[in-house]
């Protein structure tokens, strides 16, 4: 390793072309969500638009290369060897985190990333330059980064968030007053004045504005400039004339049109503007090194040359856009991070992804508040008419009916695809690095909050959501600005030991998360989840719900026999894996009610009997799973908290229990696997003999803990695991006896039980 300079460099590009890939997985799918959320134009109709829109994009993104080699830091102040550690730093540190957030399926923001993992280690870097100094101190730092330029880039990706989302907000509540959820009548009247204006924005932000970041903008510059009028209005005039014929010949509408030249402009944007996040720092390191060849191999040497502006090689943008594509085609994490925005910005019911918290709380009820005094304010007469056009067709599904279908409609889809190109147009050609995640999913979230996607029903799930998303975000720039200015300062000390570590390091992590994202995503749907009751018959319905029961019988023996297992070998592990395993079976079954309303909704109306009979059975299927929860989380409590065992004889009273529970189990799964549902009555003649067996267990215990015992710990969870056995006995039971009445026939499932 003579030349350590030139083995770094190798290292940078390799870990440039890793960096595109983490990058494209996490920051192009934002741009795609519109178009597969809406399900309006086929997904490989939707990837080939992009490519083009990609490749282009990249052909025409030199413009933006300055940032990273003199946005952040002032080169002429760093020594060439400074440089490169620094430029080490980023791209190992950038790649890291840009990867453990498509692992997690979050979207975050190469810009920032980039950014401040170049601020973090020029600070670091500059710090170590003043500590060997003896005549600089701290107030020195400003001499080294550039402060100013740095501010407007940050200050620049925080208001995008702000404006994003108040213009998507404000653009789609117009559209919707305008066109209703009920567009198809009024797109026929309205919808080519529409395609026109949109098409119209697109072609004139994009394609022209975009312009100006490229070195093409001189040789149109005297054709561009001061016709920017007469370039809209033919413009217009142009697409409002395609639009009408696109319809006449297609008998479709130009919404599809909107979407794909939309997406394709969107991803021509990202290009040009976030192709300088990957290949901004390895071509700075390229022309760095360059230099320094020709300069002699001096290391101390001042990079002042990176000041000097640069045209970036078209091979090597070829090579990236060709490299951008070839991911977004491939990548299966760019998929996982597409589930969060689209679940975020649906309009109709779905398994939300995020758990409310106190700030979501706290938000929904302010902004209900607001919008109260608001309605209090408006007139009447004029709230009602606007309230009409955002009245929702009138039909029902269930959650997993609703994610099958399209997450919003073209309208909305037509608007995020405008207002986030125009507005990350407009921000490339003022040379700002704007965020296109900030923008693409911030104007996703202000269109789903004016399209009322976030009611009463759903708000503190997706305000939480998109906290949670935007906490990422400010997590990447603290993340990036610490682990890149960590990792500069561990390079400095032995550049030769340090980074052939780091890099192997990087490689580990790397692998260790895609192994863990495969093993997510090719995870295949337990056989024995539960699935939603569809029919609209009684008898339909008793016979799906018998394989649920089924399915919960077999899960239920299954935990049982574990925690028995795991107490009398006292396994930790065991018992945390049936405590998972409760978790999991009680939120299945929590899903299934969350149904009821679609169910009771879509049944005949000769068969509403089955509604009560439904709503009984999941009643004592959850008091099953309540019984089962207790006894697996006092278990777990017991052995984590190093108390006594039990003694040999409790041990051996519960497993005497367990095999005659097995045995109960095994008949009733058996029964409702075969629908076999006669043998019902069979089963329940042996109700006595268990209980018997259990409340026998109870009475010894008394008699022990009277004369021998003296463990209180043990005591109590002794007659806590048999009090709670009974409780599950009898709610299997119950269960039974209400399939048992429901199937003969002897008695109406009219009425709703009571459950504990």
């Amino acid at each position: 390793m003579d030349n350590i300079y030139l083995f770094m460099l190798i290292a940078i590009i390799v870990l440039a072309v890793a960096d595109i890939i983490v990058g494209v997985s996490n920051d192009a799918i934002n741009f795609l969500n519109s178009a597969i959320g809406s399900k309006a134009i086929s997904l490989r109709t939707i990837m080939i638009v992009a490519s083009l829109g990609i490749f282009i994009g990249a052909v025409f993104s030199s413009g933006m290369m300055e940032v990273a080699r003199k946005g952040i830091f002032v080169p002429a102040q760093f020594e060439f060897g400074e440089i490169m550690l620094i430029f080490m730093a980023v791209m190992i540190t950038d790649i890291l985190l840009l990867d453990f957030f498509n692992t997690l399926g979050m979207p975050t923001s190469t810009t920032v990333s980039i950014v401040f993992n170049l601020l973090g280690a020029a600070v670091v870097m500059s710090l170590i330059k003043i500590s060997h100094s003896e005549t600089q101190t701290l107030a020195d730092l400003g001499t080294y980064i550039n402060t100013a330029k740095a501010i407007e880039i940050i200050s620049g990706i925080l208001l995008s968030v702000v404006i994003a989302f108040s213009v998507g907000a404000l653009v789609q509540w117009v559209s919707r007053v305008i066109f209703t959820f009920n567009y198809e009548k009024r797109i026929k009247n309205f919808g080519i004045l529409f395609g026109g204006v949109a098409l119209t924005a697109i072609t004139y932000f994009i394609f022209l504005k975009g312009l100006k970041g490229t070195p093409y903008y001189k040789e149109l510059k005297g054709i561009l400039a001061g016709n920017e009028i007469y370039i809209i209005l033919i413009s217009f005039a142009f697409w409002v004339l395609f639009s009408f014929v696109f319809e006449k010949l297609t008998k479709k509408t130009v919404l599809l049109v909107v979407i794909a030249v939309g997406t394709f402009g969107l991803a021509l944007a990202f290009s040009g503007n976030d192709l300088v996040n990957f290949i901004g720092v390895p071509m700075a390191a390229y022309h760095s090194y360059e230099a320094w060849v020709a300069g002699g191999m001096d290391s101390t040497m001042s990079m002042a040359v990176l000041e000097k502006k640069v045209p970036a090689e078209p091979v090597l943008l070829f090579i990236a856009g060709t490299i951008m594509v070839l991911t977004l085609w491939f990548s299966k994490k760019a998929k996982t991070v597409a589930e969060t925005e689209i679940s975020l910005s649906r309009q109709g019911e779905t398994h939300e992804k995020f758990e409310p918290n106190s700030l979501s709380r706290g938000v929904v009820k302010v902004t209900t508040k607001l919008s109260s005094y608001f309605s209090a304010i408006i007139p009447a007469s004029f709230s009602s008419k606007i309230g009409k056009s955002f009245e929702k067709p009138n039909f029902t599904m269930t959650k997993s009916q609703s994610i099958d279908a399209p997450a919003f409609d073209m309208i909305r889809a037509s608007v995020n695809l405008m207002v986030a190109g125009v507005l990350i147009a407009i921000a490339t050609s003022m040379k700002l690095p704007l965020s296109t995640t900030y923008v693409t999913f911030m104007v996703a979230m202000g269109t789903s909050l004016a399209d009322k996607a976030w009611g009463r029903e759903s708000a503190v799930y997706r305000v939480a959501g998109v906290l949670n998303v935007i906490g990422g975000w400010f997590g990447t720039a603290l993340g990036a600005f610490i682990a890149a200015g960590t990792v500069v300062f561990l390079i400095s000390f032995n550049p030769r030991v340090i980074i052939p570590i780091l890099l192997l390091l990087t490689v580990i992590l790397l692998y260790r998360n895609y192994k863990s994202h495969k093993k997510k995503s090719t995870k295949t749907e337990d056989e024995d989840s539960l699935s939603d009751a569809e029919s609209s018959s009684v008898q339909g319905v008793i016979h799906e719900s018998a394989k649920n029961i089924s399915k919960v019988v077999k899960r239920t023996n299954r935990i049982y026999t574990n925690s028995v297992a795991g107490l009398a070998e006292q396994k930790l592990p065991l018992l945390k894996k049936s405590k998972s395993q409760v978790v999991k079976l009680s939120d299945e079954i929590d899903d299934l009610r969350d149904n009821i309303t679609y169910f009771i909704k879509n049944l005949d109306a000769s068969s509403l009997n089955a509604s009560g009979f439904y709503i009984n059975i999941l009643g004592h299927l959850q008091d099953m799973s309540q019984s089962l929860e207790y006894i697996s989380k006092i278990s777990y409590k017991h052995i984590n908290n190093n108390h006594k065992n039990l003694k040999s004889t409790q041990i051996n009273e519960l497993k005497e229990i367990d095999d005659k529970l097995e045995t109960f189990f095994s008949d009733i799964e058996k029964a409702f696997k075969s629908e076999s549902f006669e043998e019902i009555g069979v089963i329940l003649n042996e109700k006595k003999e268990i209980f018997d067996l259990v409340n026998e267990k109870i009475t010894k215990q008394i008699a022990r803990t009277r004369t021998e015992e003296s463990s209180p710990k043990n005591t109590t969870l002794y007659f806590g695991l048999l009090i709670e056995t009974k409780d599950l006995l009898n709610a299997t039971m119950n269960l039974l006896e209400e399939y048992h009445a429901s199937f003969d026939g002897s008695v109406e499932p009219a009425t709703i039980s009571p459950s504990k």
